[in-house]
């Protein structure tokens, strides 16, 4: 594990796209620097990334990208979500403190210690954090100055089992899950997923959306939906493979993409 890959890309795509797919959860870097405040043994490290990584997200997002009619613009985050997480709330509006995964995870998928309990997560967020929600926050500007509009696909898998960390865990486990915000996931985007989605369950077992905090409940161009893809739909889990499914999903979110790029 090393420095090299940047934190996070901005893909462009067609100037007249609303569409941002972005994709939060698919990478497994960690930097030396912050590998070293980890305590899991480098094999303990590999199974928890197996477990939280959203394995091969940004292969089916850029698959999505290259089949759809106009291309959308995709914010891909090239480091794990253990350095951060940057969907998380970096303060005390984040249920997932309550299991030790804030922006800054202290807890592993299955409630062991990840990080010391005294670890201090302002230069982690400063680093990290702080420049990812700028980015998105300036993408999404940028496409509200382009085309009056944002739609903001945010691109995630589950595991077909629950896991203990999971606060809402316990409801059906769609082969996608659609997690929406009263705000910002109008009925038109619901039904667009639906049509191209197939099977799908709301906001079961994950629910919400990201929607950069600017925007949020202020804005109603921009709009939100999260696609949770359970996981052995398309690959081996945990951690392993794609399969024919990738290319099954990334057809889906182009025609997802086509829908509500009109």
């Amino acid at each position: 594990m090393t420095d090299a890959p940047p934190p996070f890309e901005l893909l462009p795509g067609a100037g007249q796209s609303p569409v941002i797919l972005h994709v939060p959860h698919s990478a497994r870097e960690i930097p030396d620097v912050v590998r070293e405040r980890i305590v899991l043994g480098d094999e303990e490290l590999e199974r928890e990334l197996d477990h939280i990584t959203d394995a091969h997200t940004a292969e089916i997002a850029e698959t999505a990208a290259g089949l759809a009619g106009l291309t959308p613009w995709r914010c891909v985050n090239r480091l794990s979500r253990l350095v951060v997480d940057p969907e998380r709330f970096p303060d005390e509006r984040e249920e997932m403190l309550a299991v030790g995964m804030g922006a800054v995870y202290t807890r592993t998928t299955h409630g062991g210690v990840l990080r010391p309990d005294d670890t201090d997560a302002g230069p982690l967020v400063e680093r990290y954090f702080e420049p990812y929600a700028r980015a998105m926050t300036r993408a999404v500007a940028d496409r509200l100055d382009a085309t009056g509009r944002a739609v903001i696909i945010d691109v995630h898998s589950y595991p077909s089992r629950r896991l203990p960390y999971e606060l809402h865990g316990d409801g059906p486990r769609p082969a996608v899950c659609l997690g929406t915000d009263s705000f910002h996931t109008p009925p038109a985007l619901l039904d667009a997923a639906r049509e191209a989605f197939g099977e799908t369950e709301l906001d079961t077992p994950f629910s919400g959306t990201y929607v950069p905090v600017e925007f949020h409940g202020k804005r109603p161009e921009v709009s939100a939906l999260m696609v949770e893809v359970r996981r052995d739909t398309y690959m081996t889990e945990p951690g392993g493979p794609a399969g024919p499914g990738l290319e099954r999903l990334g057809r889906a979110l182009a025609a997802l993409v086509d829908a509500v790029s009109r």
